[in-house]
């Protein structure tokens, strides 16, 4: 069976990073190998939570995988909280990655031209040393951008871009893919989470660059913004990748399996911290040729 490491934190409530990660994982019949990076009570959009920093046990826990001879045939990283907890997957993908090791970088650093409490530009600069190495890495638009332009850049180029005709938008997109593609000579990537809107109905698309090839993979826009959508997706690329499926199938897959989630989410009127109903739905996520419509 091929085992990914996950890198991530783990949150007891709110159904984001490695609760997300390991169940659709496992459901697409790969080995979850969990590498915490931080223990939350509870993701950090709630009023309050408790947080255990991981930093200093992560090369202390690495130690023992390396006893046992562990090599992934994946390493997938998610929210990282400081450059020094960069600066360690670094050091574990020169120490367990082999020829075949496939990495995958969800580069967390903001959202909806905004960047995250914790982002530096120190460590959006390690982010880009991680994404050199990575075959695939799946940032929203912001954390596109961010990779390109540093966190000011990115916010003067997102708002040119919000108020620009759709066609003119989606061009803007693509290349900022191109450009991401050069710069870190990655095999393939997807620029998540773009919505628009159209007589008052919105969609959220996704943006796939593998090789030379683009494909463009969406959905109506169900309710608002849930915890964990996110790395319920790049779980899916993540384990997909592995697996060597496209990405444009990847993606397929993720997308119908959120659609439905989210939808339950909505009818159930569940609060957008707590995260999707995404567990009654892991079954289609095994299935090798599912209806992707």
């Amino acid at each position: 069976m091929k085992k990914i490491a996950v890198i991530n934190d783990l949150s007891g409530l709110g159904k984001c990073s490695l609760t997300a990660a390991i169940p659709v994982i496992s459901a697409m019949g790969v080995q979850a190998c969990p590498l915490p990076t931080a223990i939350l009570s509870n993701q950090t959009g709630f009023d309050s939570y408790y947080w255990d920093d991981y930093t200093e046990r992560m090369e202390a826990y690495t130690k023992q995988w390396k006893k046992a001879g562990f090599r992934p045939d994946g390493i997938y990283t998610g929210f990282l909280g400081s450059t020094r907890q960069v600066e360690i997957i670094l050091k574990f993908y020169e120490k367990f990655a082999g020829p075949q090791t496939k990495l995958i970088v969800d580069p967390v650093m903001g959202d909806h031209g905004k960047t995250y409490k914790t982002y530096t530009e120190s460590l959006a600069e390690q982010m880009r040393r991680l994404a050199e190495k990575a075959d695939v890495i799946t940032p929203n638009l912001t954390e596109a951008l961010i990779l390109l332009e540093g966190s000011e850049g990115m916010r003067s180029l997102y708002e040119d871009m919000q108020i620009m005709e759709r066609d003119d938008y989606f061009r803007e997109v693509r290349q900022a893919a191109v450009r991401l593609a050069r710069k870190f000579s990655l095999k393939g990537l997807v620029i998540t989470g773009i919505v628009t809107e159209k007589e008052g109905k919105r969609e959220v698309h996704n943006l796939i660059l593998e090789g030379e090839t683009f494909s463009l993979v969406s959905s109506p826009m169900y309710g608002g913004g849930y915890s964990g959508t996110g790395d319920l997706f790049a779980s899916v690329i993540s384990a997909g990748t592995v697996k060597g499926e496209s990405l444009e199938t990847c993606a397929k897959k993720a997308v119908a399996f959120l659609r439905e989630g989210i939808q339950q989410a909505v009818e159930e009127g569940t609060d957008p911290n707590e995260g999707i109903c995404f567990e009654p739905y892991l079954y289609k996520l095994w299935k090798e040729k599912e209806d992707l419509k």
